[in-house]
């Protein structure tokens, strides 16, 4: 119950037959889609080739890169020579002007190399792990290949444009003396078709509804002024207590239990909390083989080695948010998921009380507390959303010169895959009939968890798009949280900050 103390700065005071308002919660409208859910069971395998990804990556962006190219570059000439269209890399000639798109490699030698993953076992101790995979001798090279071969490519576009191992493009440009294909300029797929708001809860209403016609009442209640959206991310619980103040604020904040009534009618407004990874912090590093052997326990496991804290934690946090807002949880780097991506759901077992709010198993509804792929996307008030716990981009980083997150994010959108250096150097299942990470639908809002500060921006696309870029803080180390206005995809932050007095 809110306490009304503007009449007197004092908080005694005595019995009142006033009476205050009842705030309730802005009503979230959620319908997630399951575009990363992986097979179970028998169905999940992981003896097939990884290569098998980039052809169909290229197969299903290659038509779309090559009808920009042709819109481009058709009849351009160059000292009295037309370009014209090579299908294959392999069948660029030399001194020919031509144009052509595949799949750019990245060969750089500072990358991971599975051979060096092996004989870490006879290091004394591994070195540490490289924050830019960039040679500073100059050695990198920019390939571009397809099913026929591989061409390298040189030219001043490539210092202009930012690539990565995975990206679908079109070059255009002639093959000099050293086989090297001097590059003029260069075409990505761009922003695919963004669906209209609510576009796909409108189609599921008319189809549920038996008429083929959408009545009036199914799409206006929900159509009211909307709420706002809290995202965060690396809330890092440890189980320590230094974690909990800060926790504690957090909580009691979006219960709209340490406001006035003013901040109490904001809060209520907030319709859901989204978390975008590292929920719990580091693990404690794996032993080596031979740590393993001489710690072995009799049934082969070691209690001491466990630490449950954290997820009892977690878990204590979201039981207690849960009667009061709904909560999205996408899992993170450091959280129980598996580690490759797309990350699956953490599994219901680690949350013995918050699962009580989940969905019922088989249920074809969305759950009270959802738990989440990572990546994931989904309609929350009718925008579509797009957001993952921060892996691609950081991988993307390492290729890339200088921190501009917001770029690196832009340029996922418009090669239009939102992981392309997985298989490469990010871990990722290997699909053999379709790549997930192709984004055949532009997302209204892109956010990504776990970056080193909060930014934003927004972008736009070729047919009138428009993308709201969001880098979500990580909260264990700013206090920082995400407050997104759903009716004007405007942001905001609020920061929780812990002042120690004076002794």
């Amino acid at each position: 119950m809110a306490m009304d103390i503007d009449t007197n700065d004092e908080l005694l005071q005595g019995p009142t037959d006033k009476e205050y308002p009842v705030l309730e919660r802005q009503q979230s409208y959620y319908n997630p889609l399951h575009s990363f859910v992986l097979a179970k069971g028998e169905q999940k395998t992981y003896q097939q080739q990884y290569g098998d990804m980039y052809f169909l990556r290229l197969a299903k962006l290659k038509p779309v890169v090559e009808a920009l190219a042709d819109e481009e570059w058709k009849d351009f000439e160059i000292a009295g020579e037309t370009v014209r269209r090579v299908d294959r890399v392999l069948d660029v000639r030399q001194g020919e002007l031509c144009w052509v798109a595949g799949t750019v490699y990245m060969d750089m030698p500072l990358k991971p190399n599975i051979l060096d993953d092996i004989s870490k076992d006879h290091w004394i101790s591994a070195p540490p792990p490289r924050e830019k995979y960039l040679s500073p001798t100059g050695q990198d090279q920019t390939m571009l290949e397809d099913e026929s071969g591989r061409l390298r490519l040189i030219g001043t576009p490539l210092q202009l444009s930012m690539l990565v191992t995975g990206c679908i493009i079109a070059v255009m440009g002639t093959e000099n003396a050293n086989g090297d294909f001097e590059v003029v300029d260069l075409k990505v797929p761009d922003l695919p078709r963004q669906p209209q708001r609510w576009e796909r809860d409108e189609g599921s209403a008319v189809l549920s509804n038996g008429t083929g016609k959408k009545r009036k009442s199914d799409f206006d209640d929900r159509r009211t002024k909307g709420g706002k959206v809290a995202i965060i991310s690396s809330l890092g619980i440890s189980g320590d207590q230094g974690d909990t103040l800060t926790l504690d604020l957090l909580m009691e904040y979006l219960l709209g239990e340490v406001c006035g009534p003013t901040e109490q009618s904001q809060v209520s407004k907030i319709s859901r909390l989204v978390i975008a990874g590292n929920s719990i912090s580091e693990g404690t590093p794996l032993a080596s083989r031979e740590d393993e052997k001489k710690a072995s326990k009799k049934y082969g496991y070691d209690s001491s080695a466990y630490n449950p804290a954290p997820t009892a934690h977690f878990d204590d946090f979201l039981a207690t948010l849960l009667p009061s807002i709904p909560i999205t949880l996408i899992p993170g780097e450091s959280d129980p998921a598996n580690v490759s991506m797309p990350q699956q759901p953490i599994h219901p077992a680690m949350f013995p009380r918050s699962r009580n709010y989940a969905a019922m198993p088989g249920s074809t509804e969305p759950g009270w507390f959802d738990s989440v792929t990572n990546p994931w996307e989904g309609d929350l008030d009718g925008w579509r959303m797009m957001g993952t716990g921060g892996q691609p981009i950081d991988d993307v980083f390492k290729y890339v010169e200088g921190d501009e997150r917001l770029e690196m994010m832009e340029s996922l959108l418009r090669w239009r895959c939102g992981a392309p250096t997985a298989p490469d150097t990010l871990w990722c299942y290997p699909f053999q009939d379709k790549d997930p990470f192709v984004i055949e639908e532009c997302p209204h809002v892109y956010f990504v968890g776990n970056q080193p500060r909060y930014d934003t921006m927004v972008i736009e696309g070729p047919a009138g798009q428009t993308v709201r870029l969001i880098c979500v803080p990580k909260f264990r180390e700013t206090g920082e949280i995400v407050l997104l206005d759903t009716d004007t995809l405007e942001p905001e932050v609020v920061r929780f900050e812990i002042f120690e007095g004076k002794s």
